[in-house]
């Protein structure tokens, strides 16, 4: 169940930020044959933003939901339009005005869910802003909302809020401070937790080295210090020499186990006690199938479990702990 929505989904959703830009090129035959693929493979929530590919990921869904009719929740994000995107561009009216234009984008009457897309700290403590939330609930534009947030005090602050629904995260083998307060609060509150950047930008895949590059248009090269945005959403945060060589431990841990390496890594996500759905993205239909297929495997054991742990903490936890 997701949180306060009332919704069942999958346990592994989709991201589909990869099928609007910042990823390198997905043309549209392959956005939407990942989607199929996903669905196929027993996924029951979509997760985008209207600045993905300023709504071109929202606009490839109301494509495939117009051939599929599939069971489905679609949760989309507004606030990253913003410009400047500083705490008072979060007005009613603008809210109004970017949920609009998400319900045009995905051809609804109402959005299954709603989130503030990573607005700066002090939104999470303004009444007005939720009150116009409440609103949009109100009059039925929207069913449900939430918060994606980039640290855990943003994730807190929403949590003891009475109608988020829902708080996206960062979570996974290489960010694993949610664990402490983050995942607990929002149990005991009913709020679902969806976690996203899973696979730490593909570093968790275990298919890169030190002599991977990426395309110019890929935030995996622009956006490696932060130049575009919180350089926690890319690779995690962790710097791309000191992820390759963890990695490389995982993936030695997943061929013990006989799984691929991001099998392991999102089995780990979901093992999480807390964790409602986890959202990998793909860039192909190989890959979707491949990360719902990490659903069927089994809980990883207590030996495995403090082995992540160790490389966390030999090789990651001073770079990203401490940060978000």
């Amino acid at each position: 169940m997701l949180g306060r929505t009332g919704r069942d989904v999958s346990v592994v959703g989709l991201g589909c930020w990869q099928l609007g830009a910042d990823w390198g090129q997905v043309d549209d035959a392959d956005a939407l044959a990942v989607l199929g693929a996903a669905v196929d493979a027993g996924v029951t929530f979509l997760d985008t933003a209207d600045v993905y590919g300023d709504g071109r990921s929202e606009r490839l869904i109301a494509r495939f939901r117009a051939s599929r009719h599939a069971p489905l929740t679609v949760a989309t994000k507004c606030g990253r339009r913003a410009d400047p995107h500083v705490p008072s561009s979060f007005t009613p009216e603008h809210l109004r005005i970017w949920t609009d234009r998400s319900r045009a984008n995905l051809g609804v009457d109402q959005l299954d869910l709603v989130q503030l897309h990573c607005p700066p700290t002090p939104v999470f403590s303004s009444d007005e802003v939720f009150d116009a939330l409440d609103e949009l609930v109100a009059d039925g534009n929207i069913a449900a909302y939430g918060v994606s947030v980039e640290t855990c005090d943003e994730a807190l602050t929403a949590i003891a809020r009475p109608n988020v629904a829902s708080v996206q995260i960062i979570l996974n083998a290489f960010r694993r401070k949610p664990l402490e307060k983050v995942l607990p609060a929002a149990a005991a509150a009913g709020v679902g937790i969806i976690a996203r950047v899973p696979l730490a930008s593909g570093l968790l895949s275990g298919k890169y080295d030190e002599h991977t590059t990426f395309a110019a248009d890929d935030h995996r090269t622009y956006n490696r210090h932060g130049e575009a945005f919180d350089v926690g959403e890319t690779f995690s945060g962790v710097p791309y020499e000191v992820g390759v060589v963890a990695a490389r431990e995982l993936s030695a841990i997943a061929g013990e186990l006989g799984i691929p390496t991001a099998a392991l890594a999102l089995r780990w996500v979901i093992d999480q006690p807390g964790v409602t759905t986890v959202i990998p993205g793909a860039r192909n239909a190989t890959q979707a199938a491949a990360n719902s297929a990490a659903a069927g495997v089994a809980p990883l054991s207590a030996d495995v479990l403090k082995s992540i742990e160790q490389i966390y903490d030999t090789h990651i936890r001073a770079h990203v702990h401490d940060r978000w």
